[in-house]
């Protein structure tokens, strides 16, 4: 993976637009919180193979993270920390939020195929 470059993200979230996808989704905290801070808890969310439609698409940032939303037809799907991205499979686009010690933090992929399991 590579650091994001806000404008070749853009031009790759742009080629799927209007395009029947497939979107994977996952954040999570995982272990990493109740190690550190016992009090903590984890969360997470996971949605793999949600088949959709997206009208406009927008990455936003400081350039130390950013934010890809994913306007549909009634609503928005976005996901914030995205730090790395890269294409592989020759179709699907990853991108994903590391923290410092280099851990994810938060995916979110697009295909024009379903996801293997």
């Amino acid at each position: 993976m590579e650091p994001i470059d806000i404008n070749n993200v853009q031009q790759e979230l742009d080629l799927r637009i209007n395009k029947e996808v497939y979107i994977h989704l996952e954040t999570t905290n995982g272990a990493y919180a109740s190690h550190v801070n016992e009090k903590a808890f984890n969360v997470g969310v996971y949605a793999r193979n949600i088949s959709m439609s997206f009208t406009q698409a927008k990455i936003v940032g400081d350039g130390k993270a950013f934010r890809v939303g994913l306007k549909l037809e009634k609503g928005w799907i976005y996901a914030e920390g995205l730090t790395d991205w890269e294409i592989y499979d020759n179709s699907k686009f990853l991108l994903a939020g590391h923290d410092d010690r280099g851990r994810i933090m938060v995916a979110l992929q697009i295909s024009e195929k379903p996801f293997s399991y």
